[in-house]
This record gives C-alpha cells, structure tokens and sequence, in this order.
C-alpha cells in the first residue's frame, strides 16, 4: 500500500497528484517546496479558486486552477484523474493547510491510488498541529475529531464516546458556535483544561 506514497524530497515534478499544504493565516508560511511544486504542476485543484488565486498571485503563479470540493467531487474528480492518465502532474490544495485534514480529497486519493498514480504529500502548516502545539495540553496521546456537528444533541452525542479517553481532543468549531459547543463539551466531557485556537 505504501508504494504509492512517495518521499516529499523527489525534485519537482514527476506525474503524479502532488497533495500541497498551503497557509493558515500568513501568506509567509508555505515551503519553498510547495512554491516548487505549484509553479511547475500541470493542473492545480483547488477549493475555492478565488481563495487560492490570492495565494498563487502573491507569488506570481500562473497554472490552471479546477475548483474541487465536496459539492462538485464527483465530476471533477474524473477530470483530475484524466489528467494524470495523461502522465501529468496535479496539485490538490484547500483553502488553508493541509488538503484532506477536515477538507476534501479523500476519495480522489483513494482513486488516485487505486489507479496506480503516484501520489506525494508536500507537507506544511495544518491548523490543529499547530494548535496542539501551543495549547499547554499535554501532546503525548492526541485524537482528532475534525468538526463537531452543529446541533446540539448530535454535538454531544459526537463527543460521548471520548469521556473516558485519557488524550487530548482536538475539535474543529465554528466561532458563531463557540459557545454553545464548549457548553455541550463540558456537560460530557466535565470538568477539564482546554484551550481555544484560533487560526
């Protein structure tokens, strides 16, 4: 299984679906890698192309943007899969950090793979690492949760098989919810530290 992930060190670019992190608040923190990767691809998918057009501009990169999201994943996906049967190179974005950390891509991957494309991680700035790592949380044993679900009983529901769990919750929250979510998180998980993280 693991012959189809490749070391992030190979020089841009061979065919393959490139999966890029990009910013998570400053335009300043992405690799030199990455730039690399998303100058010298054939097609970037991406998110939101309006989002991503502001990130490649900064950087003077002109390539080919096709939006891929949750909505449209299944007729974009083949066009993203046609490219690399034509021994092209793509690169997966998201709107912010890591693609496929609580944004799409896991069912290109998975195609991608099955199809015997290579596929590479360029890897950078993901929200909840950098969050974990400056929470004062103890970070031995860490699980993460992506996003709670917006109403409340689903909310708690969602939570309800951790109370036990001796680590560290990592929850994905809307800040028009921040509240009522951190209400719901005490009345399952009780009384414990936690730290709130903005990006």
């Amino acid at each position: 299984m693991a012959r189809f992930i490749e070391d992030s060190t190979d020089a841009p670019v061979s065919p393959g679906l490139y999966i890029v992190a990009t910013p998570i608040g400053n335009l300043g923190d992405i690799s030199h890698r990455a730039l690399e990767v998303l100058s010298s691809v054939d097609l970037i998918a991406c998110e939101d192309t309006r989002v991503s057009l502001k990130l490649l501009t900064h950087y003077g990169i002109k390539k080919p943007l096709l939006s891929y999201h949750d909505h449209n994943a299944r007729s974009a996906g083949p066009k993203i899969l046609s490219t690399l049967a034509k021994g092209q190179a793509v690169a997966l974005i998201s709107d912010a950090g890591t693609p496929l950390i609580s944004d799409p891509g896991y069912r290109l991957v998975a195609d991608a793979r099955a199809e015997g494309h290579r596929v590479i991680p360029i890897p950078g700035a993901c929200a909840f690492v950098a969050a974990v790592s400056a929470s004062g949380l103890p970070t031995d044993k860490v699980m993460f949760l992506g996003f709670s679900p917006p109403k409340s009983v689903a909310r708690k529901q969602f939570v309800t098989p951790y109370q036990r769990l001796e680590a560290t919750l990592v929850l994905y929250e809307s800040p028009n919810r921040l509240v009522a979510a951190l209400t719901d998180f005490a009345d399952i998980l009780g009384d414990r530290q936690a730290a709130i993280c903005v990006n």
